[in-house]
Parts: C-alpha cells; sequence; structure tokens
C-alpha cells in the first residue's frame, strides 16, 4: 500500500512538473526588436556599450551629471569584472542598465542555453554590485540577431532586443565634432544613439556637451530606453527574418508596404544590403496618439510636486514623467516643469485621387509615399487587385 501511495506521488509529482515546464514555454515570447521608437514626441535615448576597459565611464558620468541627462547603459559581465566601482558609479547616478552578455560573443552563434548562460551571469554579477537588475533590456554583441536570438534572449526574460538608428561608431576613434555631426544629421523623434565606454572612443566625453546643447536647442528631452519605450505609438508593426532569395521589393510586395517605408523602417540607405538572417521591421497602419498641450510652472519656495500636483489637480507621477524626475523629493526654487493637461486631437488630412488607365494601388501608394493597406483601409477596398478607372480614392497622410 505504501509503494503505491509513493508511485502515485510520484507520478502526481511528473505531472504538474510537466504542466509547470510547458506553461513556462508557452508564455516565454520572442524579445521585441527596437531601433527606435515611433512617436512625434521630441525624446532621445542615448546609450552606452561597455566592454572591458571602460576607461571613459567616469568622464560620461561626469559630463551627464552636469547637463542633468539620464541615459542607459548595456554592461558586460566581463567589463563588471574588471571595473566594479564604475559600474557602481554608473547605478549610484540613477542611469538605467541593460545586459550586453558576459564574453560578448556573437549571439547568432549560441545556443539557447549558452546564450541564457551569458545572460544570467552577467545579471547575477550586476545584481551583487548595484541591487538593480538589467532586465527588461538587452542589447547584442555587434548588433548580431535573428529570430533564434530573439527567440532565446525572450525565454531568457529580455523582453527588448535594442538595437539604434544613429550609430556614431565612436569606437573608430572619431572626433567629438564628427562624433556630434553624425547625431545631429540623422536625429528624428525616438532615436536611440549608440556610443561607448572604452578608451577606443576617447571623443565621446568630449562631445557630449555640445550634442546634449544642441539637442535641447532643438526642443529634445532625453529619457532613458525604458522611458523611450513608453512613447511609442500604437501600431501593427511586425518583424520578418530575411530567407535567401528575399530583396526588399520582394519583402515589400507581401506585405503591401513600400520598399522606401520599409528602408526607413530598418534605417537602410542601400536597398540592395540586406543579409540573410537580418530581422526586419514591417511598418503597418500607425496610431498617433493625440499631442499634449502643456502650461509650465517656475517652483517657488515652499513648494512640494505633491503642492503642485494638486494645485493643478494633477498626480505626482504625471508631472514627475514629464519633467524626467527620478527623485520626487528633488526640486528647486527656479525651475521649470511641464503640467501636463487635456489633449487636442488633430485633424486627419486627405487628399483625393481619382484612378486612371494602368493604375495600380501600388503605384498610387509609391506616389503619395504611404501604403497598400492604408489606401485599401480608407476606401474599404478587400480586394487590392480590384480597382476600376475613375474611382475616386481617398488618400490617408
Amino acid at each position: 500500500m505504501k509503494r503505491k501511495v509513493i508511485r502515485g506521488a510520484m507520478a502526481l509529482f511528473i505531472l504538474l512538473a510537466m504542466v509547470i515546464t510547458q506553461s513556462i514555454s508557452v508564455s516565454a515570447a520572442a524579445s521585441k526588436f527596437v531601433t527606435s521608437v515611433n512617436t512625434t514626441s521630441k525624446v532621445v535615448a542615448l546609450t552606452f556599450d561597455d566592454g572591458a576597459d571602460g576607461a571613459n565611464t567616469n568622464k560620461i558620468l561626469d559630463k551627464k551629471t552636469k547637463n542633468n541627462v539620464k541615459a542607459t547603459f548595456f554592461l558586460t559581465g566581463s567589463g563588471a569584472n574588471n571595473h566594479p566601482q564604475y559600474i557602481k558609479n554608473i547605478a549610484a547616478k540613477g542611469h538605467q542598465l541593460g545586459n550586453h552578455s558576459y564574453t560578448h560573443p556573437d549571439f547568432t552563434k549560441l545556443t539557447a542555453t549558452q546564450m541564457k548562460s551569458e545572460l544570467d551571469r552577467t545579471e547575477a554579477l550586476i545584481k551583487s554590485l548595484t541591487g538593480k537588475t538589467t532586465k527588461p533590456i538587452f542589447r547584442a554583441p555587434f548588433g548580431a540577431v535573428n529570430s533564434t536570438v530573439l527567440s532565446g534572449v525572450g525565454a531568457a526574460g529580455y523582453g527588448y532586443t535594442i538595437q539604434w538608428n544613429i550609430d556614431t561608431i565612436d569606437w573608430k576613434g572619431l572626433t567629438a565634432s564628427q562624433i556630434n555631426t553624425k547625431v545631429q544629421t540623422n536625429i528624428k523623434p525616438g532615436s536611440i544613439v549608440l556610443m561607448h565606454t572604452g578608451a577606443g572612443a576617447p571623443g565621446t566625453p568630449l562631445a557630449l556637451p555640445t550634442m546634449i546643447s544642441q539637442l535641447k536647442a532643438k526642443g529634445y528631452k532625453f529619457v532613458t530606453v525604458s522611458q523611450l519605450l513608453a512613447y511609442q505609438n500604437t501600431s501593427t508593426n511586425k518583424t520578418y527574418t530575411v530567407k535567401s532569395g528575399d530583396t526588399l521589393y520582394s519583402i515589400a510586395r507581401t506585405y503591401g508596404v513600400t520598399v522606401s517605408a520599409l528602408a526607413a523602417a530598418n534605417n537602410i540607405t542601400n536597398y540592395s544590403l540586406i543579409y540573410v538572417g537580418q530581422v526586419l521591421i514591417i511598418p503597418g497602419t500607425t496610431v498617433t496618439p493625440p499631442p499634449s498641450t502643456t502650461v509650465k510652472y517656475t517652483v517657488k519656495s515652499g513648494d512640494t510636486l505633491y503642492k503642485i500636483a494638486t494645485m493643478y489637480n494633477k498626480t505626482v507621477a504625471k508631472i514627475a514623467a514629464a519633467n524626467n524626475i527620478t527623485n520626487v523629493n528633488s526640486i528647486y526654487v527656479g525651475q521649470v516643469l511641464i503640467i501636463p493637461t487635456t489633449t487636442v486631437t488633430p485633424p486627419t488630412t486627405t487628399v483625393k485621387y481619382t484612378v486612371k488607365s494602368g493604375d495600380t494601388l501600388y503605384k498610387i501608394a509609391t506616389m503619395y509615399n504611404t501604403t497598400v493597406a492604408k489606401i485599401a483601409a480608407a476606401n474599404n477596398i478587400t480586394n487590392v487587385n480590384s480597382i476600376y478607372v475613375g474611382q475616386v480614392l481617398t488618400i490617408p497622410k
């Protein structure tokens, strides 16, 4: 009787373990591949990859502190071992921490188990040094990503694989002026800028003061990666992994988008240069949230964030978020705060087009720099091959 009970208990335990394992594998979603954020707000995330030496880390932190700017640092386990105090300094200054692996290998050549080991070892070390987690953001060494990497990284607990849309290539020893020019020339709302902390990028700390002041003059606000992700507009964007024989044109045609829109979404300048295994973002129909109207308030003696929030019938959290304040007790007399208020819905602008002989939806979409899907949706067209001469189409802008 006792043996039967033991066997029954063991069977139940095995069954439970199988159910739990199955439930974990089902819930582990692939990591989201992010090169920039789709937003109309002038926000930018400055990011720094920290390698083995981290020689310029403290100089970078000093420039950030002087300009009251928060950034995101992607950390390696090997770097944390070599300069643990630098890592503690980054965390103490309130910057966001991300995982950049332990030994900086090419993740496209690793198994899922090896990926997890790289990430877990770094996470454990960073947590022991700073008390902070690197989750949920990861940056692939060398920017090497494919669908297998996204699955493996997602299963390890990293929901976002953060790429960039502005590569300063500072590690090549560029001057401060060259680095800044790359940023100013390519900046757009929602940008992610890639820089490095190592000795090979001596121009980076020198570039920061001018870069920051010029971006501020253009109206840009500096945020961490997690803060930037909160600005993401609602979108039907998907991802596609390039296969042998694919071209940008064939992929664009498959998804009913333009080649130029596909290239822009992936920061591709040469339409002929895509490679097998490359993960592409497929732009879809984007719904842009209405812009917020704001008022400004100058902090006076005796003010607290709670008092100001009560005055404007807002929450402390909303005012803190609008002003990139991490410590709600740290405001000062004379500080100008943005008070977010009601939203204003912008009107939708459309144009009309009369179909001519030889026209196709793809041709019309290309002409107006929009997508076949958008035109079809705006005109309630279910068969994109069924348009006729004389038909008046609404072209959404």
